[in-house]
Parts: C-alpha cells; structure tokens; sequence
C-alpha cells in the first residue's frame, strides 16, 4: 500500500496559509515563505504584548504629570506625598482621574501636598 499523507499535509498547509492570509506578495501562498512569515509574525506578536504594557504605563505617567504640573506639582513629588498621604491609587487610575475627573485628581494633589507639608514640618 502506498502512504501518502495527503489528508494530513493538506491540513498542515491550509492551517499554515490561514494564519498568513493577507500577507504580502508569496508569503501569503508558498508554505516555506509562509510558514517563515507566520513564525516571525507571531515573535513580534509577543514581543508587542510585553511592549504594551510598558507603552502604556509611560502613557498614564505622561498624563499625570501633565495634570500635576497644571496644578503646580512635579510628577514624582506628586507620586511621593500620594504615598506619603497613604493614597493607593495606581497610575493608572490616576491618570483616569486626570483625564476624567480633575476634581478628583485635584483634591488627591491636595491631600498629597498637605502629607508633604507635614511630613516637612515633622
């Protein structure tokens, strides 16, 4: 009897062209280029996941210290009378309070510069 593995090869290539569908030019039709395609494709994937997260926690800090400075405060003396003042708000949600509720941020700036003035004065 003869093998030919038609059922399983044609089932890895259709897999293989599915996650490249939409590429450009032959990675998106022959099975080397694919598959090298796919392979570096789902590298920057992860790669971009773990950019993410550091993307965006730059984004929240930018925020912050724009609202902060707009009150008067640098960033990181903000950062510290929020902790001196026992304020667990993390940056990402002080910079939805910046950007949503200046009230808000602005009452936590002044709560973080009285700790500080306090903590001065101590």
């Amino acid at each position: 009897m003869r093998v030919t593995n038609g059922v399983a090869r044609r089932r890895r290539r259709k897999r293989i062209l599915k996650r490249v569908k939409g590429f450009y030019g032959r990675r998106k039709n022959l099975l080397r280029t694919a598959i090298q395609s796919a392979q570096r494709a789902e590298q920057f994937a992860f790669i971009g996941r773990k950019r993410r997260k550091r993307d965006l926690r730059r984004l929240w800090i930018t925020r912050i210290s724009a609202a902060a400075r707009a009150l008067g405060m640098r960033y990181a003396t903000l950062i510290h009378g929020l902790k001196q003042a026992g304020i667990q708000l993390d940056r990402k949600q002080l910079a939805a309070l910046a950007v949503d509720d200046p009230p808000a941020f602005q009452a936590a700036v002044e709560q973080a510069r009285g700790a500080l003035e306090q903590a001065a004065s101590a």
